[in-house]
């Protein structure tokens, strides 16, 4: 009797006097393709979406946006003007003077329980797009992002009828109008982070996505079409910085909400220095996984191995420093090399890609330079042995092991599959080396000890702290940083918060 696993497809049969066909992976069989094949329903052109219409940017101008996997237009998207912004932000203030501000928090819900139902309704479709807009595999967009996006409007649905218990003992009111810039690492989970509490919280909202992953947010305007939000509650504006620079200056917005880089964070907060304009920053990170000696080895290494390989490293708390106790260090890096060998690299479409393509040709470039300095600075260098397709943007995972905190990939957030190997002997380094960076995001502790966990979680200068899993979300939990990964929480009570006025 045969048995078979799902990493043991069936062996082909051999034809006598003919050679067994080729090994690839180790000692695994090639998959055949398995391509994701919902039609992920784009248009050609997408407009600007401001009080309820898609509409023509005043500019006149469009710009492609690339599918990263083949280098293939997707479709044509509107380039904003600072006219354009103007009407977004005239069309929330309308909005929120004269109907939602108005709307109590259990007719507020009622869209909101919508959106996440429609979201739900078109969950592969969004899916496919999110994952031909931004490169990551089909499998992270399909069980991942597009679930926890309808989940946070769910979750934020249930807080709007029950906003005096945010803050108990105090009133509270909305800020009003919102402006929120997002990047391009979670296109629509990121318009939900921002939205869903905004919104449940009473505030309208002009909101920019990353200009290299427009689609899903535009998608998501045809959701809100489809739910009757009333006019100008939701304004999108696309572009690149400029863009982004005008809805941060703007003067109407009573907060702004920025994810991104801690440079350009650094560039918003400077340019509103003297306002009154409410702030929160997502920024970078550098986070650290930390490896003892009594942890869960096989567990840690698939924790590690989805925490920077499975989300191509494009995730701002992605664990790319590796801390491993030194009694176990040659075992986990010998473990970790195993289990890249079977790492599939290749088309995000197809359900068997474990690492998809990197979002633009320009990140690729960031990354390339950057394991290029890790080479030139000595540090030792793995990686994966499979070919990469011919056309699109793809970097093989790669380890770094021999890395001290001097070097630029121990220090820089590289967003990409790259992961840096250290080794502490005792726990105070461990914490030492850990908070030895400029940023404070997120960090992974694997060990079999409670009162370590609790012991490290108190040290580590981090938002978030992970025991024996790592990136793990929840809408109720708050996320956010500390030091230059920024300010302010989303998710939970604290993020409700962060957009509203307590009177």
């Amino acid at each position: 009797m045969a048995i078979l696993t799902a990493n043991s497809p069936t062996r082909p049969a051999r034809s006598r006097g003919r050679p067994a066909p080729e090994l690839i992976f180790g000692n695994l069989w090639p998959f055949d393709p398995a391509p994701e094949t919902a039609d992920p329903k784009l248009r050609t052109e997408y407009g600007l979406f401001i009080n309820g219409k898609f509409v023509a940017p005043r500019t006149g101008r469009y710009f492609p946006t690339i599918n990263p996997a083949n280098e293939q237009k997707l479709a044509d998207i509107a380039l904003a003007g600072a006219a354009d912004v103007d009407a977004a932000f005239r069309a929330a203030r309308r909005a929120q003077e004269t109907t939602w501000g108005r709307l109590p928090g259990r007719e507020r819900a009622k869209y909101l329980f919508r959106i996440a139902r429609l979201l739900q309704d078109r969950a592969r479709e969004f899916a496919v797009a999110e994952t031909m807009d931004g490169g990551k595999p089909i499998k992270e967009s399909r069980d991942f992002d597009i679930p926890m996006a309808a989940a946070h409007f769910f979750y934020h649905a249930g807080w709007a009828d029950k906003l005096e218990y945010v803050a108990p003992g105090r009133r509270i009111a909305p800020l009003g109008v919102v402006g929120q810039v997002i990047p391009w690492n979670f296109p629509l989970l990121m318009c939900a982070w921002k939205l869903a509490p905004a919104l449940a919280m009473g505030n309208c909202v002009v909101l920019k996505p990353a200009e290299t992953t427009s689609i899903t947010a535009l998608k998501l305007a045809e959701i809100i079409q489809d739910a009757d939000l009333p006019p100008g509650v939701v304004n999108f504006v696309t572009g690149a910085g400029e863009v982004g620079a005008a809805v941060m200056k703007h003067s109407i917005p009573a907060k702004v909400a920025f994810t991104g880089s801690t440079e350009v964070g650094k560039i918003i907060m400077r340019s509103l220095a003297g306002s009154d304009k409410k702030m929160t920053m997502e920024l970078g990170g550098k986070a650290a996984n930390i490896i003892f000696d009594d942890a869960p080895i096989d567990q840690a290494v698939e924790g590690v191995i989805n925490g920077i390989f499975f989300n191509q490293g494009h995730v701002c708390c992605a664990g790319s420093r590796l801390l491993v106790h030194e009694p176990v260090a040659e075992r986990i890096l010998a473990k970790l090399k195993a289990r890249m060998k079977v790492l599939r690299v290749g088309d995000p479409l197809d359900k068997n890609t474990d690492v998809g393509a990197i979002n633009s040709k320009e990140q690729l470039g960031k990354i390339t330079a950057l394991v290029k300095s890790g080479v030139a600075e000595g540090a030792q260098m793995f990686q994966s042995g499979c070919a990469l397709p011919a056309k699109g943007y793809y970097f093989l995972p790669t380890i770094f092991s021999g890395v001290s905190m001097s070097h630029r990939v121990a220090r820089e957030e590289i967003f990409g599959p790259v992961l840096s190997i250290l080794t502490f002997r005792t726990l105070e380094e461990a914490v030492e080396k850990a908070n030895n960076t400029a940023y404070g995001l997120s960090a992974g502790v694997w060990t079999d000890k409670g009162s370590r966990i609790l012991k490290m979680a108190t040290e580590l200068k981090a938002g978030v702290v992970w025991a024996n899993t790592y990136n793990k979300f929840d809408p109720a939990s708050p996320f956010g940083g500390y030091k230059e990964s920024g300010f302010g929480r989303e998710g939970g009570r604290q993020g409700l918060l962060d957009y509203c006025r307590l009177v």
